[in-house]
């Protein structure tokens, strides 16, 4: 699954901008949003005063590339993680590795190195550690239930079986991460999913509502 686009809320439009112009990032204000080209993904994000929570982005970089990219993204954002590490292992059968960082809005950001994927020929430093989005965390109020609305869809939970709080959906190119409104973000674990309009571009061809404002197309 590949995420072409992804439309966001945030709090500061002019906050939004320069962080991802730090990473080097394609970044354009017009209309009332910013558009970012990170990679292959289209991210707009657009102003709501009344956003709460946060969001969770995850950025795919190029496989053996994670000790580089790691140096480079402490160099710009402040990493986030747990009292005794700040990188991890994925999952069971996930076969990644990931460090997290602070966005604008408190953003949970990630960058993972899936190593399913195959090396690149070559790649160098700054934005090229940036290859797409690799996963969009989305709040819903019944995790499982959007799991079967996007099995319909020809959408499979990837890896592991969903859990009523959390289910990737989606491949190894490109994962939605449903949670429950109530679950907290890792490695913080003190903010809690946005409950923010979402829109999420997987090619389908046709609009598919999970929640209130959260729509995959």
């Amino acid at each position: 699954m590949q995420i072409q686009q992804v439309q966001l809320a945030t709090r500061s439009l002019d906050d939004t901008a320069r962080f991802y112009e730090r990473l080097g990032c394609d970044v354009r204000a017009d209309e009332g949003a910013v558009r970012v080209v990170l990679g292959t993904t289209g991210l707009v994000f657009r102003p709501l005063d009344q956003m709460t929570g946060a969001h969770h982005l995850a950025f795919t970089i190029p496989t053996g590339s994670f000790a580089a990219a790691k140096s480079w993204i402490a160099g710009i954002a402040t990493v986030l993680g747990t009292d005794d590490a700040d990188e991890f292992e994925g999952p069971p059968n996930w076969d990644s590795r990931s460090v997290y960082f602070e966005g604008p809005d408190r953003q949970v950001l990630e960058l993972i190195e899936r190593r399913a994927l195959p090396a690149p020929s070559s790649h160098t430093d700054g934005h090229a550690f940036l290859l797409s989005v690799s996963e969009v965390g989305i709040a819903v109020p019944d995790v499982l239930g959007a799991v079967e609305v996007l099995g319909r869809h020809g959408l499979e939970p990837y890896a592991n079986p969903p859990v009523p709080d959390f289910a990737p959906v989606g491949d190894v190119r490109g994962l939605l991460v449903l949670v429950s409104p109530g679950r907290r973000w890792f490695p913080t674990l003190d903010r809690t999913p946005s409950t923010a309009p979402v829109v999420v571009d997987v090619g389908l061809g046709e609009a598919v509502a999970l929640a209130d404002g959260v729509l995959l197309r």
